[in-house]
């Protein structure tokens, strides 16, 4: 006779390390540039999940390897918009010298599982798949549809991903009204006070290449039109740039909340307030202080192939980031500190986003922290990267950051996103799948 453990039916919270570790295993690295392995093992792997327990998952690829998994699960109420709950299976690229462990390997140490993507964002793509697969061996529907989605190339801007999908087949997301994926529902300690930061607004991108021409010529002349020189001055200008402190509604927000935890002042006409307050978020600062201004960053810069030749021609690569109503604001300014030798010309570039903190789908994210986390604070911030939610929304798809974690306060959260030894706790990862379970019951 079997004993009654070995009959207990296996739940989220006992698969979701082992998916977790499965999915760091398989290398998905995203150059974007098409050099890298793709998402076609990945995706493989998520369609043998969900076809094991009696689903239909729908393979799509938006070009060989560029791999895209979908699944619709019908809902309690066919009447309610369905929720899109959609991850990415790709990930941006990990040098193995700089790490302390393989960053393909899916290692666990000291409660921690370690690898690229662990937060970026395979930890929450193992905790859909795991309630997911619950849900279906019980037998259990959501309280509305959903569309399950893991989505190719978000690292570099959805155009094989969630951009392809909602251009080429909008069928799959039939009657979707919101949507939830990263980054959003992580704890933070304020004051002593455990707080779980709720992703309601991010910021635009515009990534930009700089381009000058000048008069080609031999270096040892006098050159008064040297592109190098025009390019040099322009990137000087814009990454010196002082951009103003402008507080959106939801940064507006979330300040409000931390002075009322903290009793720090908050004058949103004082900057020094305002420091004082991003301070007291801790590792969280570092998301929550780029989300007060636009930011623009030089980051590339290439000219010349000899050191006696002035090339007729130099540039560089810009990744800037503007608040939710301010994007041609901000691209005005940078076209007058790029002068009249440079011009601008757009890589990729996409909306900012910014969503009420209020709503059923924001009652039910609330409650579901609030049931395994009794007496938490729930504030809404603005991410300062991007999501897939800014592909989703040109279908009219409201989208929110919720991947639930519970963290220590001395994790530096924000460092693991595209940094080296990137690592999550393995007890959050069981948190965020109770709290799914919830959401997804109820939401």
């Amino acid at each position: 006779m079997s004993s009654p453990a070995a009959a207990r039916a296996v739940t989220a919270q006992d698969e979701v390390l082992g998916i977790c570790q499965d999915l760091l295993r398989i290398d998905t690295s995203n150059y974007g540039d098409g050099s890298g392995p793709g998402e076609r093992v990945a995706a493989e792997y998520v369609m043998a999940s969900l076809t094991e327990v009696g689903l239909d998952p729908e393979y799509v690829e938006s070009a060989p390897g560029r791999a895209n998994v979908l699944v619709r699960l019908p809902g309690e109420d066919p009447t309610r918009g369905a929720l899109v709950l959609h991850g990415h299976l790709d990930v941006v690229p990990a040098q193995a010298s700089d790490w302390q462990v393989d960053p393909f390997g899916g290692e666990e140490r000291d409660g921690l599982l370690w690898g690229r993507g662990a937060v970026d964002m395979k930890d929450m793509d193992a905790m859909i798949l795991a309630v997911v697969r619950q849900m279906a061996r019980e037998g259990r529907r959501p309280a509305r549809d959903v569309v399950v989605a893991m989505f190719a190339d978000e690292e570099a801007g959805g155009a094989f991903g969630a951009r392809w999908l909602v251009d080429n087949r909008p069928d799959l997301f039939e009657g979707a009204t919101e949507a939830i994926s990263e980054v959003g529902g992580y704890s933070v300690e304020i004051d002593g006070r455990r707080t779980y930061l709720l992703q309601t607004a991010e910021k635009g991108i515009a990534w930009l290449r700089l381009v000058a021409d000048g008069r080609a010529g031999h270096g040892s002349q006098v050159n008064t039109d040297n592109a190098v020189t025009h390019l040099a001055a322009a990137v000087a200008r814009i990454g010196r740039h002082p951009w103003p402190m402008t507080l959106t509604p939801t940064v507006h927000r979330l300040l409000e909340g931390v002075a009322d935890l903290t009793g720090l002042r908050f004058d949103p006409e004082d900057e020094g307030t305002v420091d004082r307050l991003v301070d007291a978020l801790g590792p969280a600062a570092r998301f929550v202080g780029a989300t007060i201004r636009n930011t623009s960053n030089p980051t590339q810069l290439g000219a010349g192939y000899k050191a006696n030749v002035i090339p007729g021609r130099a540039e560089a690569v810009l990744d800037s980031r503007f608040l939710p109503g301010h994007g041609e604001a901000a691209m005005a300014t940078l076209r007058e500190l790029a002068g009249d030798h440079v011009r601008l010309e757009p890589i990729h570039q996409d909306i900012a986003l910014e969503v009420p903190f209020e709503g059923d789908l924001v009652d039910a994210m609330v409650a579901a922290l609030h049931a395994e986390d009794p007496g938490a604070t729930v504030l809404p911030y603005t991410l300062s990267g991007g999501t897939d939610n800014k592909s989703l929304a040109r279908l009219g798809i409201t989208g929110y950051g919720f991947a639930p974690l519970l963290l220590p306060p001395e994790l530096d959260f924000s460092a693991m996103f595209h940094g080296v030894d990137e690592r999550v706790p393995t007890s959050a990862l069981t948190f965020g799948v109770r709290v799914l379970d919830r959401l997804l019951a109820t939401g």
